[in-house]
């Protein structure tokens, strides 16, 4: 770690002015030195945020570790955020807003002309925003866990919504202490005493408006709206702040480094940014992934939900990584990141599977470096649905026939870990504190659904399960298929596919996939141990494209694709490979009504009778990235 060079002087609240007239708030940390602002220009290491500007510096310190270290920090609130004018609009004004900051850093009279940005999520997107636009002074970057094409993955994924995105709604509008969304204290209060919490209108699934709190906070009702009801592929969803995909060739051509994590809400963005930005920058652009949940000190963990790593998936410093990366990059130090491979990877598992004193299990990993993503030497290998059960590399016969399967949408498979992020609800204002302006919204957010990878087995812990807690292989709504017990090891490193013949009585539905490690039975898990790898989710409506829904007529077979999100893990001799088929992942995605109205306005919901075909004729198969030993 660089020594400290500096002290450190803040300006706090400098409202920088927007193109349109609108001031957003700006800390400034400054190198210091006998009491003043150090002399000479520096570069600056800039990052947006609609959590709270002070309360990122109070989590983190990054704001006076850089200044400390010779770079002026730039934090900002986002538009209708906290100390920040104007209303917040989901992530649409931050392209315009993050270069509007930019060219502001650009103007003063100590930046040296260069900016480094960074930040996880929200922060993350905020930076491709921005990028999309081409700003000359921005000349390196690290976004962890953001997006790059919304409607594909991460805000809809096959057509279906991500609820989280709904729950970030409900819970951001009772912690934003904005003064202009809350002039009215009542506001505050309607938002913070006594309302329904987020988990409870999940059982009021779609919304209406004007019957929840958010009708006290308009432009936050406005958007979660939006979110919920357009789901057709339109102009709304190719803004720059939404799909950076669409404006690769528009970035600046500067060191990227891009972070993700196997049980992240954005691995699938994570790998597509790094494979459309080195494919067309010198950057230079590389791609970090670990075993990591969503977050920046989530990075510092050994574990993800309910399985152990080891002590080598977690970094030492996520603040340090970021200083060797921008005194590379700004400054031209050799800190070992210009030398660094361009991909570096952690595959799971190989751990042996014992029950860790945390109570956890150990399914280890290790780290390795690699030139290119997806690896070169993958072997994309079909293995195919039986009507058996079986997941095997043999295709199924001509009489393989079909498996059909009632699906209820009052019923729905209960989420158990995996990809996903800010499903949460806010807790009541503590005992005595007034409003939420004196109660930090850290303490006070509370997880619906835990992310990581768990035991396919419903426990009271998760949302939508109920006694007895049963295996949820054991539903007649999830179809189980797996291999046999692997006779030696098998890596599964790469984007994932399934591709599934289907029908159904309903004109519209969905069917979900989902990627499993089965554990046989130990002495530390008796029952073995089926730990969650990837899923999604399609929408059959948006079968051949996802700009207009399609209804299917009923009985009608058609070819559905699931792109699941990619991942590697080491399936270990003696485990099995297991796929899981149904049409409900709840709350993790919205629940389709079957009923073919349109998605998040319908009044009605109808059961299903889904059928998944497995013959030679309609070999439904997953496509599996197999990597040689």
């Amino acid at each position: 770690m660089t020594e400290v060079l500096y002290d450190v002087i803040v300006a706090k609240d400098v409202m920088v002015p927007m193109r349109d007239g609108v001031e957003l708030a700006t800390d400034l940390y400054f190198p210091a030195q006998d009491g003043k602002k150090a002399e000479g220009k520096f570069p600056a290491v800039f990052h947006r945020t609609p959590y709270d500007k002070s309360d990122v510096e109070r989590n983190g310190g990054y704001g006076r570790f850089f200044a400390q270290r010779g770079y002026v920090a730039v934090y900002q609130d986002c538009r209708g955020t906290f100390r920040s004018g104007g209303d917040v609009n989901f992530l649409i004004p931050e392209a315009e807003d993050g270069y509007d900051a930019l060219m502001w850093i650009d103007q003063q009279a100590w930046s040296d002309g260069q900016v480094g940005s960074w930040g996880t999520s929200w922060s993350g997107w905020t930076q491709t925003a921005m990028a999309a636009l081409g700003p000359p002074n921005l000349k390196a970057m690290v976004p962890n866990m953001s997006g790059s094409d919304a409607h594909e993955s991460s805000v809809r994924q096959g057509g279906a919504l991500e609820l989280r995105f709904l729950a970030w709604a409900f819970w951001h509008s009772a912690a934003n202490t904005q003064e202009k969304l809350k002039a009215d204290p009542a506001v505050d209060g309607a938002l913070n005493l006594g309302a329904a919490s987020f988990a409870d209108w999940l059982t009021r699934m779609p919304l209406r408006k004007g019957q929840t709190q958010l009708k006290v906070v308009p432009p936050y009702e406005k958007w979660a709206f939006d979110l919920l009801t357009r789901a057709d592929y339109d102009d709304y969803w190719q803004h720059p702040s939404y799909a950076p995909a669409l404006f690769w060739d528009d970035f600046p051509n500067v060191p990227t480094l891009i972070i993700g994590g196997w049980y992240d809400s954005y691995t699938r963005s994570t790998c597509n940014n790094y494979i459309g930005l080195s494919a067309r920058q010198k950057g230079p652009v590389r791609m970090l992934m670990g075993p990591w949940t969503h977050g920046s000190n989530t990075l510092e963990l050994s574990y993800a939900g309910d399985v152990e790593f080891g002590a080598d998936a977690a970094l030492d410093s996520f603040r340090d990584l970021h200083l060797r990366y921008f005194d590379s990059a700004l400054k031209g130090r050799d800190t070992g990141e210009a030398d660094a491979p361009p991909v570096r990877i952690f595959i799971m598992g190989g751990g042996g599977g014992y029950r860790t004193s945390g109570g956890r299990l150990f399914h280890g990993g290790r780290w390795r470096d690699e030139e290119t993503w997806p690896l070169a030497r993958t072997q994309y290998t079909k293995y195919y649905l039986h009507g058996d059960g079986m997941l095997a590399l043999q295709g199924p016969a001509a009489d393989g026939g079909d498996t059909v399967y009632r699906f209820d949408p009052a019923n729905p498979v209960p989420s158990i870990g995996g990809n996903v992020s800010s499903l949460s609800a806010i807790g009541p204002l503590p005992r005595g504190v007034p409003d939420s302006m004196h109660a930090p919204w850290r303490a006070r957010v509370q997880q619906i659904m835990e992310p990581g990878g768990f035991d396919q087995t419903e426990g009271p812990q998760f949302y939508g399960c109920k006694p007895p807690y049963l295996p949820l292989g054991s539903r007649p709504d999830v179809l189980v298929f797996e291999t046999a017990p692997l006779a030696e090891d098998v890596e599964v490193t790469g984007p994932i596919e399934v591709e599934l013949w289907v029908s159904s009585t309903a004109p519209d539905t969905d069917f979900t996939a989902k990627l499993i490690d089965v554990y046989p039975p130990s002495e530390w898990y008796p029952e073995g141990y089926a730990l969650n790898l990837s899923d999604s989710i399609a929408r059959l409506r948006y079968r051949n494209g996802r700009e207009r829904g399609e209804m299917l007529s009923p009985g009608e077979v058609a070819k559905l694709v699931i792109t699941l999100y990619p991942t590697s893990n080491l399936f270990v001799a003696g485990h099995r490979i297991r796929l899981d088929i149904s049409s409900s992942n709840f709350p993790r995605f919205d629940v389709n009504p079957n009923t073919g109205d349109p998605i998040g306005r319908e009044r009605r919901r109808a059961g299903a009778d889904n059928r998944v075909c497995h013959d030679a004729a309609r070999p439904s198969h997953i496509v599996l990235p197999i990597v040689p030993a």
